[in-house]
């Protein structure tokens, strides 16, 4: 605290009326070099005599010299305040193709297979000494985007701290997904049918349940969840070889279900679609980099848009 204290009584001014004093060792020369009277910077002088108990500048014949205090301080000073004036000065113009930076993300498989491609294509030629670590999506991305541990995050998110920035990426709808030659599941899927088999879920943040389930709770049924995964690729791939039916990304289920074996149909049921926003904290609103490779997420999006 008495640090604190001493340097919020600190006049940044006198640093450099200081520092004018010791380059030219001379009261008038230092005042001309600031633009300030004689006696100005005499008073300048006797402010700084005060502040640092020594004279400074002593009378030597026609001139003056420097105390052994001021000739120890003249290169720290200058250290000091050039160091200051870059702390003061405007960002410099960022440029993406010097950027040496990690970004730690979370997102899920989905989010990865719809803009992985091009995200990647992005990052490469504008910024390829960036490094992304992508990492799964956790119950805890706002704390942990509040907490600075993350930069990012792509989900789809309800309830979340009103502190948050999102931006909308894409927009996704549910379909239905059984393996090609399924035993009971023909060119339909009635609702009856739906209820009747095992599901397998895909639970990103490792909680089974959610929006299907909850569209069934109102109409006062519900299915069974014998299996929740956190990855889709694993999800479909579990369908491929059992008789479970998977609701999952209609854009990853057709872009995986040709080599899959697999058959899509619509649901069964009203689920409306939903979206995938980016999420960060808004300390990083006007940082160059962050924003920057927010701008790729989105042009990734616009890219990906079917």
């Amino acid at each position: 605290m008495f640090r604190r204290m001493k340097l919020a009584s600190v006049d940044l001014n006198l640093l450099v009326a200081l520092e004018a004093l010791l380059r030219e060792g001379s009261v008038t020369k230092a005042g001309h070099s600031m633009g300030l009277s004689t006696p100005a910077m005499s008073h300048a002088l006797a402010r700084l005599r005060t502040q640092l108990d020594d004279p400074l500048l002593v009378r030597a014949g026609r001139g003056m010299v420097l105390t052994p205090r001021a000739v120890a301080l003249r290169p720290r000073l200058q250290a000091l305040l050039s160091e200051v004036g870059t702390v003061l000065s405007p960002a410099r113009t960022f440029e993406p193709a010097k950027l040496e930076r990690t970004f730690r993300i979370h997102a899920t498989d989905h989010m990865l297979m719809v803009l992985g491609p091009t995200l990647d294509r992005l990052v490469r030629r504008e910024a390829p000494a960036a490094t992304l670590q992508f990492l799964p999506n956790s119950p805890d991305d706002g704390a942990m985007l509040r907490e600075g541990n993350i930069d990012l995050a792509v989900g789809v998110y309800v309830d979340l701290p009103p502190e948050l920035r999102t931006r909308k990426l894409f927009t996704d709808r549910f379909v239905c997904v059984v393996r090609r030659d399924h035993p009971t599941v023909r060119r339909t899927l009635t609702l009856e049918q739906y209820l009747s088999l095992e599901h397998l879920q895909v639970a990103p943040r490792g909680r089974p349940g959610g929006y299907v389930d909850t569209v069934l709770a109102v109409r006062n049924q519900r299915r069974r969840v014998a299996r929740a995964v956190p990855y889709f690729l694993t999800g479909l791939q579990w369908v491929e070889g059992s008789d479970y039916v998977l609701t999952i990304s209609e854009r990853v289920a057709k872009a995986l279900a040709p080599r899959l074996k697999l058959k899509l149909l619509p649901p069964p049921l009203p689920l409306e679609p939903y979206t995938l926003t980016l999420l960060w904290h808004p300390r990083e609103d006007a940082d160059p980099a962050h924003r920057w490779l927010r701008d790729v997420f989105v042009r990734a999006a616009r890219a990906a848009a079917p």
